[in-house]
């Protein structure tokens, strides 16, 4: 990633690998949510896709706020995988602890492990501190494989 404008294709790639990453995520972690034990097969293909398409929401934003924030010469590599990992990752702690601990959407399961002070479930805090960097450097590497 340089420090110029995107590469031709990034966003694209970018987004499909963070939707593929996110739903197979989002389907091995369901057992650790209370819905796993309570709905129908329907309502589990539903709230799988339905949390993927947050994710790719949130992946997008947290890239296009972390190219919004850094100068120019820290949007390459490191620094905005940093960024946008860690913007991810600060609005997943933020959505866990409201949607479980404040509005009650949903539960986690009793196997679910926990992050304190939060309560935050493991899984999602893993799964927005693997998957960004994850797929921003695939991205990367695609997209140099590519030009050659």
């Amino acid at each position: 990633m340089t420090a110029g404008p995107m590469p031709a294709g990034f966003w694209r790639r970018y987004l499909a690998l963070t939707a593929g990453a996110n739903l197979a995520w989002e389907a091995a972690q369901l057992p650790l949510y209370s819905i796993w034990q309570t709905a129908t097969p329907g309502e589990l293909a539903f709230a799988i896709l339905h949390c993927t398409g947050g994710d790719v929401m949130i992946a997008g934003a947290a890239l296009a706020l972390a190219l919004l924030a850094l100068p120019p010469s820290r949007r390459q590599g490191r620094g905005l995988v940093i960024a946008a990992t860690g913007l991810g990752l600060l609005y997943t702690v933020f959505s866990e602890w409201m949607n479980v601990e404040w509005r009650a959407s949903w539960t986690y399961a009793p196997a679910m492990p926990r992050l304190s002070p939060f309560g935050t479930g493991v899984s999602p805090f893993l799964q927005w501190l693997l998957l960004p960097p994850l797929c921003l450097i695939a991205t990367r590497t695609i997209l140099r494989g590519a030009t050659r």
